[in-house]
């Protein structure tokens, strides 16, 4: 090991570092090479802002090992690609966690989520690099759930020195440049990174860990709020008018043919609503909701969207549908009016299932 009698950061072992993280974890090299350097005395090891910055400390590079200084530079940056700092952010908000005692334990919890299978494969460990089994606890979970199963005491006293920037908590350091200095990216750039590293782990992931193959498969397609997204499309298709409740003259009647020179309107259908599968006299229960989520019948949780036409209000009496006399299990509530549904075979092609078939 040689030391840098001037005391100035020796680049070309740090970026020698990098390029051997690039060549063992080929998928994290867009990433890597976003990090811009920063040299900085007050940092305890290294450690990255919200922005990609990695602020260096000139003493550890020269103490520290390239191939332990690899394994540094993939740590950090995961910190960055798994959004430690904006998810510390909404813990901290939603638990009320305030304090650098607090910030410290979501650095060990992140350190954790990080360190379990980021190893290995031509990646040294670093010294002193924190796990989940240092503290007792199972590998495979996220910082949210490590931070629920450990508290600062004597396992965690060693670890007092743990510091890897406000990346990986979100709390700014006395060191950051901020928002407004130099070589940041800007929130558009952070993303699209982001967008380039989980297309080379789903792209060709080969030896990638796990999590890293469910962090890219959630970057790529993040998950969706159906509830709402349903609740939208309900609420549409409840308030709107009915199937061939008035005359049109955008399309030609088919009877046009029958009236020569004269153009008559059509009463055109409306396109399929919301119909729901709730049994007749039975509430939508969890235990029914789970059920009818592995029944064929029901693709989807107790709603489905398929071609049903409403054909009553609430306005009416209850049974009182002379359009289609169907079961009272049939109406549905939704948005505050009630509705009759029947299929519709020319969309559909198919009838309501027997009730007595049902869950």
């Amino acid at each position: 090991m040689t030391t840098n009698a001037s005391g100035a950061l020796d680049l070309d072992k740090l970026f020698a570092a990098r390029l051997h993280a690039a060549r063992v974890r080929p998928y994290l090299a867009t990433a890597l090479f976003a990090l811009h350097t920063v040299e900085s005395r007050r940092v305890p090891t290294m450690a990255v802002d919200r922005y990609w910055r990695c602020y260096v400390s000139p003493a550890f590079v020269d103490r520290t090992p390239v191939e332990e200084l690899a394994g540094v530079w993939v740590h950090e940056v995961s910190h960055l690609l798994r959004d430690h700092h904006g998810r510390g952010d909404r813990v901290a908000r939603e638990r009320g966690l305030t304090g650098p005692g607090e910030r410290l334990r979501m650095n060990i919890a992140a350190d954790c989520e990080i360190n379990d299978d980021v190893f290995g494969d031509g990646l040294a460990r670093p010294e002193g690099a924190v796990g989940p089994a240092a503290l007792g606890l199972p590998e495979g979970e996220l910082m949210e759930d490590y931070l629920r199963q450990f508290r600062l005491g004597p396992y965690t006293q060693s670890l007092a020195w743990l510091d890897c920037g406000s990346g990986a908590d979100g709390l700014a350091r006395e060191w950051d440049l901020g928002p407004d200095g130099a070589h940041g990216l800007s929130e558009q750039e952070r993303d699209a990174v982001r967008f380039r590293v989980a297309q080379g782990v789903t792209g060709r992931p080969g030896n990638a860990p796990k999590g890293w193959q469910r962090w890219a498969e959630e970057a790529l397609h993040p998950p969706q709020p159906w509830r709402e997204l349903l609740g939208a499309a309900v609420r549409s298709a409840v308030s709107g008018s009915g199937a061939g409740e008035d005359y049109t003259y955008g399309r030609p009647s088919r009877r046009s043919a029958g009236v020569p020179g004269a153009v008559l309107p059509s009463l055109p259908d409306r396109p399929g609503s919301p119909w729901s599968s709730t049994p007749p006299a039975r509430s939508v229960t969890p235990n029914w909701a789970a059920r009818s989520w592995r029944s064929p019948r029901s693709p989807v949780p107790w709603a489905a969207v398929g071609t049903w036409s409403p054909c009553c209000r609430a306005t009416r009496p209850p049974g009182s549908c002379t359009r289609c006399a169907v079961p009272r299990g049939y109406r549905w509530w939704a948005a505050g009016v009630r509705i009759c549904a029947r299929a519709s075979p020319r969309h559909s092609g198919r009838s309501p299932a027997p009730m007595s078939s049902w869950p």
